[in-house]
């Protein structure tokens, strides 16, 4: 009793800070951007919070503190990270029933507090992020309508959808989690959307209100194909890190001249000058495994199963082609052992790689392990890779894995599993290979590893990938179909292009009318 009294004289408190507030016109040029998530684990949201800072906009950033944020965020004077305090410890020990609304309660005091309290005077926008939903598009539309900010919904995916995932599209929550989304979400200054297929989609059956624009999701400017140099580098750092157990799968290495991929073929002779009596760059070796890297968040709606399956077949498959290749004078084509790397944490991580374990104790070709990186080290393990693959299915069939994304940043070719808007991302046969089960997978493996390390059909998707990172966008073109359409053909641009071309003239009107 005495904490929902608490509680009640608290948000009392909040609403006529709120109501003093509208007193005061909205800063122009100011964003606060809400995240109910580890904020070094929403880079969407950072690199948005990045690119209004560049603009000249003082930038307040509100989520939770955990992972550590990109570096711009910290060393750029106008942006200002506002973290929200976690619930209580108590809370998490008491029965769910009781946990849940008391943390909603918590959140919505903490959000409240945020952008009445840590914010001098109201934002020109408060954009949110969607999913969650609950409570945080409620809370921008009421904070947002009082202080006259104009709300920006950045939808990711829909909340009710993941929902949906665990209780069952009929659950009587999930129907409620879905108005709440509707009566909430369906009103803004603008939408900006993840892909086609889902700015489509909400506009038919929600009949969204405000300016409408997809951004597609893209990687920060220092993603890259990594040079033999950056791969020894970073092989030399993770040599610590990798399991014991590869140590009889793996090329031997000998740091620093030698690590499982690279190596240092030649040392300059002992009369060299001084200045030139450093070590040859490094090469990757011929013996490398292929180095294939699949992020994941272990939950249901990524597959791990088709993997797995998957790479067992590429195991038999491996043994039968070899064994042949071996009694054959004619020369035909190997297939290379593979190291499967697993990045990302998540619920059924424990379980899936139980089981890999057991598995690959008889495998030969196939190697599958986990790996824990620093945030600067995962652009280097992917620009360092040979294959990416994606096991993402969306929830809604309307969302696109941001882990594609960062995989073509840095130049490399993905196998992507098929869902619904998947075209608009990975384009079969052009930057990657789509597939449906894990036979298809399999197979896709065995014709782009064929003769690796020179394999023609991985280098013709590596090819077009760095073709379209360096073709120059049309911007005129594009603004002029921005909110209608877009090109059949693939192109590709920064993060900053895009923004600048989508979003920066929708922030820019009124400042630029009235300032």
């Amino acid at each position: 009793m005495f904490a929902a009294l608490s509680f009640f004289v608290l948000l009392v408190f909040l609403v006529v800070n709120v109501f003093q507030k509208v007193r005061q016109t909205p800063k122009l040029r100011s964003v606060a951007i809400l995240v109910l998530g580890d904020v070094g684990r929403s880079p969407r949201m950072m690199y948005h919070a990045e690119s209004f800072a560049k603009l000249g906009f003082d930038t307040y950033l509100i989520g939770y503190k955990g992972s550590k944020p990109i570096l711009s965020l910290t060393s750029l004077s106008n942006i200002r990270l506002c973290y929200l305090s976690e619930p209580p410890p108590l809370v998490m020990r008491i029965p769910f029933v009781l946990a849940a609304p008391i943390k909603i309660l918590y959140q919505i005091a903490t959000i409240l507090y945020a952008l009445v309290f840590d914010i001098p005077r109201p934002p020109e926008f408060i954009m949110v992020q969607n999913p969650p939903s609950i409570p945080t598009l409620a809370l921008v539309w009421l904070v947002g309508g009082i202080m006259g900010s104009k709300v920006i919904i950045d939808w990711h995916n829909l909340g009710y959808s993941i929902l949906a995932l665990k209780l069952g599209e009929t659950h009587p929550l999930v129907n409620i989690a879905k108005r709440f989304e509707i009566i909430f979400g369906s009103s803004a200054y603008a939408h900006l959307f993840v892909t086609n297929a889902m700015r489509d989609h909400l506009e038919q059956e929600w009949g969204l209100i405000g300016h409408r624009a997809v951004l597609h999701d893209r990687p920060p400017s220092h993603f890259h194909k990594c040079l033999p140099l950056e791969v020894h580098e970073l092989f030399i750092r993770l040599g610590r890190s990798i399991s014991p157990s590869l140590a009889d799968f793996l090329p031997s290495a000998s740091p620093p001249y030698t690590t499982q991929f690279t190596e240092i073929l030649a040392l300059l002779p002992k009369s060299a000058s001084r200045a030139s009596s450093s070590p040859s760059s490094p090469s990757l070796r011929k013996d490398r495994p292929a180095l294939l890297v699949s992020s994941t968040s272990w939950t249901p709606d990524e597959d791990f199963g088709i993997l797995l399956e998957a790479l067992k077949l590429y195991e038999s498959r491996a043994r039968e082609v070899n064994c042949q290749s071996k009694h054959d004078s004619k020369e035909r084509q190997v297939l290379p052992r593979i190291w499967m790397v697993i990045t990302g944490k998540g619920p059924l991580k424990e379980r899936y790689m139980a089981e890999v374990e057991l598995l690959q104790k008889n495998w030969q070709y196939v190697r599958c392990t986990s790996l824990w990186l620093e945030a600067e080290d995962y652009p280097l393990l992917l620009g360092s890779a040979d294959l990416g693959v994606s096991l993402h299915s969306s929830s809604s069939a309307l969302d696109l894995p941001m882990k594609i994304v960062d995989m073509f940043g840095c130049g490399l070719p993905v196998c992507a599993l098929d869902f619904a808007c998947i075209p608009e991302l990975v384009k079969d046969g052009i930057n990657g290979l789509v597939f449906q089960n894990a036979s298809q997978l399999a197979d896709h493996l065995e014709t782009l590893l064929a003769s690796f390390p020179s394999s023609p059909a991985l280098d013709s998707l590596r090819s077009n990938l760095q073709r379209a990172l360096q073709v120059p966008i049309d911007v005129q073109h594009h603004v002029h179909n921005q909110e209608h359409q877009e090109d059949d053909d693939w192109e590709w641009g920064s993060w900053s292009e895009n923004w600048n071309r989508i979003v920066k003239p929708l922030v820019l009107r009124d400042s630029e009318r009235f300032g």
